[in-house]
């Protein structure tokens, strides 16, 4: 068999997901990271069950995961005026086979980085390397041309796959003629503050209407002796987008005095916001971002995956989700055809178009849509949500939310391993 090594643009969750997928089926991959040396940046994200079990079929354990993150008890909308909505159990506590977990994104994504080192040597993942585009040679091999301190080189393989994020140079070459990013006016505010976890002490809550609202939720274990936990927050605003985004950075920190004022109306007697938000040592803003769906993820031996694919509005929880799919399900496809051009095919037609739908689903609020209805019908306040939507309206969106992002609970509990124990990509490259 001649020698086969797949090329990953991106050390960040997708990129390594993958880079653990490929370890595990047999296949040689190194990882080209831009940064020179990995932090645990960032703040918290949710990682649906069907993430998560695909990641316990990584041999990323329960045990591993307690470290950075704790599972998610509740999923829960409340309105303006402090009544709820929708709440739902999650993970396990919903019927699930696995838990959803709400995790540090930094910590989680070191965990990954050193997991793949662990398991396929330091060599393999190459920081201060950049990818900044491809050539498609005329064998069938893809040249990525790598960017360092040391200047630009080529770097062959048999395929090479674009974990580079929603600023994706590769995807950019790819598709020339995209469209920039998109912002619709959102902006969020993010950080953590150390507190006492509300509801049921693990509760994922979206607060307040779909153009002013609050999403928190823990993403650490309380301390035994406090009581305290780490808890995420992220503080939202629309405005106008019309002058665009024009601030100088896309995650930049900000003092919490720039923003937190617009939150002093979220008082209740089960959670005082000002005061959270006061507590926190950083916030970040970013605008709430996202690109069109393209029709296609692949040219010739390259394909796109994680946020270079699909960038989408962090409304669904699913967006890292998605990318650790992602990873998966191009493992598979590598089990079934190989090394080969055929099995970036085959994982392209899966997911392109249906993802694609899910990313304008998002758009459109995602399972936050709820809010909306809340405001168009009453305004964000009410004493009976019964009155303003009832349960099975409720109910039904929220299912055909989850059946879109791929959790919905019966399919996934019944469907096979995305990759079976001890699977190894099919060999099907001629012999030299």
């Amino acid at each position: 068999m001649a020698a086969q090594k797949v090329l990953i643009a991106g050390g960040g969750i997708g990129g390594l997901a993958t880079a653990l997928t490929l370890q595990q089926i047999g296949v040689e991959c190194v990882v080209f990271e831009s940064v020179r040396e990995l932090k645990p940046l960032g703040v918290g994200i949710n990682l649906q069950p069907n993430a998560v079990r695909e990641l316990y079929d990584l041999g990323i354990g329960q045990e591993a995961l307690d470290r950075v993150g704790v599972p998610a008890r509740e999923w829960a909308l409340v309105g303006l005026n402090g009544n709820d909505i929708y709440s739902e159990a999650r993970g396990t506590h919903a019927g699930y086979d696995w838990p959803q977990y709400a995790v540090h994104r930094g910590q989680f994504h070191m965990l990954l980085a050193d997991t793949f080192m662990e398991r396929a040597g330091p060599e393999a993942l190459k920081l201060g390397s950049r990818v900044t585009g491809y050539r498609n040679n005329p064998d069938g091999s893809v040249a990525a041309f790598v960017e360092t301190a040391e200047g630009t080189r080529e770097e062959t393989g048999t395929l090479l796959i674009a974990a580079d994020g929603i600023h994706s140079a590769i995807r950019a070459q790819m598709h020339p003629e995209q469209p920039p990013i998109n912002w619709g006016g959102a902006i969020m505010w993010r950080g953590t503050t150390v507190a006492k976890p509300i509801r049921t002490g693990s509760s994922f809550v979206g607060l307040g209407t779909h153009k002013h609202r609050m999403v928190i939720y823990p993403i650490s274990h309380p301390d035994p002796e406090t009581g305290l936990a780490l808890i995420n927050w992220i503080a939202e605003m629309t405005v106008d987008p019309a002058d665009g985004w024009e601030k100088s950075g896309w995650f930049r920190p900000v003092e919490i005095e720039e923003f937190a004022d617009n939150f002093n109306g979220f008082t209740y007697d089960w959670l005082d916001v000002p005061a959270m938000l006061r507590a926190a040592d950083v916030a970040y803003e970013n605008p709430m971002i996202d690109r069109d769906p393209i029709d296609t993820w692949i040219d010739g031996s390259v394909a796109l995956m994680g946020d270079a694919a699909h960038a989408m509005y962090p409304t669904g929880s699913n967006g890292a989700s998605q990318a650790i799919v992602d990873a998966r399900t191009l493992g598979a496809r590598m089990v079934e055809h190989g090394v080969t051009r055929a099995a970036i095919e085959a994982y392209d037609a899966q997911l392109a178009g249906p993802i694609g739908e899910v990313v304008l689903r998002n758009r459109g609020a995602g399972p936050f849509g709820l809010l909306n209805m809340v405001d168009e019908r009453c305004g964000g306040e009410f004493d009976d949500i019964d009155a303003v939507i009832p349960a099975d309206e409720r109910r039904d969106f929220m299912a055909k939310y989850q059946a879109a992002a791929g959790f919905a609970r019966d399919t996934l509990n019944a469907a096979p391993r995305t990759i079976p124990a001890g699977a190894r990509a099919a060999d099907l490259t001629p012999a030299e």
